[in-house]
């Protein structure tokens, strides 16, 4: 028995008294990739990304071992949710126009303490300041420099279209401004190379990219390295009392770990181990979360049709977007209609051995977003359901 259909046995008989479709994650699995990740964090302390977990009990778990610290969030709602769960370390990784949100930010003691929002533009502190409604707090912010890699003279563009900082001198005239402004104060740095972190670099037949983005990848991370020191230097010239750098993501964790200008390394993906990080020389998860859809027609030979399961992920619409038939082996999508809706056939050998009512087993393309399919994700541990807890939207919140 190969050790994923071992896995496919484990997962069918911790499930068995529960109905697909459902979701699970595997706890030791997870467990293991919390493990990589500081393994290659070196020492350096771990933000999780909460929008790749989705899970306030999974969150919970990972930062009660040593080693991770503080939740990057993606929405100003959710920062103020966790905040006010008991979540004291918060970085708002995105800027935000939620005006109510600041007003509740700016007038609360134990939220403007906990929460750091995220701003690259003075707009964003004219908005903040607008919305404050007569709250008094300090808002605490973090800047964020762009980490795309620009070749010919700026013409050619690598990397996502984030921040509009991309010199030292742009983010220390943003560092400047913060601290002209009175109610606010500066406390960090952020940095996301989403295309070293987030782009893989084996790609399944395709070894002429792969080596490109290899190529790529490696003068990014230099050109980074160096840039993103400078920009520490100029903007702890303007803030002596900076409090952190965080860079990185699961793709990059031990390049990043390895600049020293880098106080902490953000990461979230790597704890479930989605599909899209396959594709990875640098290092090897085991998948931990997975979903389950049950057989519920068999049309011929070879062939079988689960409940639903098209779930694709956001990004470029592309089959690299699309859930995976994981377990059993062997499966594959009708070329000619996918993932469905409402209903999905899957073609293979592998068909004729499922009778109605069995799971088969998926995996999706990025990490948390399967969280907004599910409202509780079971926990397995070896081949019993330990537990259940409630998603984000199990607990009624859907902030994007």
């Amino acid at each position: 028995m190969t050790a994923r259909a071992a896995d496919r046995a484990r997962y069918d008989r911790a499930t068995a008294h529960l109905d697909a479709p459902l979701a699970i994650v595997d706890l030791e699995a997870f467990d293991a990739n919390a493990d990589d990740l500081l393994r290659r964090a070196s020492g350096k302390p771990v933000r999780v990304a909460s929008k790749s977990v989705r899970c306030r009990a999974l969150l919970e778990r990972v930062l009660a071992r040593d080693g991770f610290q503080g939740v990057m969030s993606f929405t100003l709602a959710e920062s103020l949710w966790l905040a006010r769960s008991g979540f004291d370390d918060v970085l708002l990784a995105y800027p935000s126009a939620d005006r109510t949100g600041f007003a509740e930010l700016a007038a609360d003691p134990k939220l403007a303490g906990a929460v750091t929002v995220m701003v690259d533009d003075v707009a964003q502190l004219d908005l903040i300041d607008a919305a404050r409604d007569g709250g008094r707090e300090v808002v605490s912010v973090c800047l964020e420099l762009d980490t795309s890699l620009r070749l010919l003279g700026g013409r050619m563009r690598v990397g996502a279209r984030r921040s509009p900082l991309h010199s030292p001198a742009q983010l220390a005239e943003m560092a400047r401004a913060v601290a002209r402004r009175p109610g606010f104060r500066l406390v960090g740095i952020m940095a996301y190379e989403g295309h070293v972190a987030g782009v893989g670099d084996a790609v399944a037949g395709r070894p002429l990219r792969s080596r490109a983005i290899r190529l790529m990848q490696a003068a990014a991370r230099r050109e980074l390295a160096e840039r993103r020191a400078a920009a520490v230097r100029a903007v702890r010239a303007v803030a002596p009392g900076l409090e952190f750098v965080n860079g990185g993501g699961t793709g990059s964790v031990q390049h990043t770990a390895a600049e020293d200008a880098v106080t902490e390394i953000a990461a979230g993906s790597g704890l479930y181990l989605p599909r899209l990080f396959d594709n990875y020389t640098s290092f090897t998860g085991r998948p931990a979360a997975l979903f389950a859809q049950p057989v519920v027609r068999r049309p011929g030979v070879g062939v079988v049709t689960v409940l639903g399961g098209g779930y694709p992920a956001s990004g470029a619409a592309g089959p690299d977007r699309l859930p995976v038939p994981y377990l059993p082996e062997g499966l594959a999508y009708d070329p000619q209609e996918g993932p469905g809706e409402v209903q999905t056939p899957l073609l293979g050998s592998p068909a004729d051995d499922l009778l109605i009512g069995d799971k088969v087993w998926f995996r999706h393309a990025k990490a948390g977003e399967l969280c907004e399919r599910f409202d509780v994700l079971h926990l397995v541990e070896g081949d019993t359901v330990t537990a259940a807890v409630p998603t984000y939207r199990g607990e009624g919140h859907t902030f994007l």
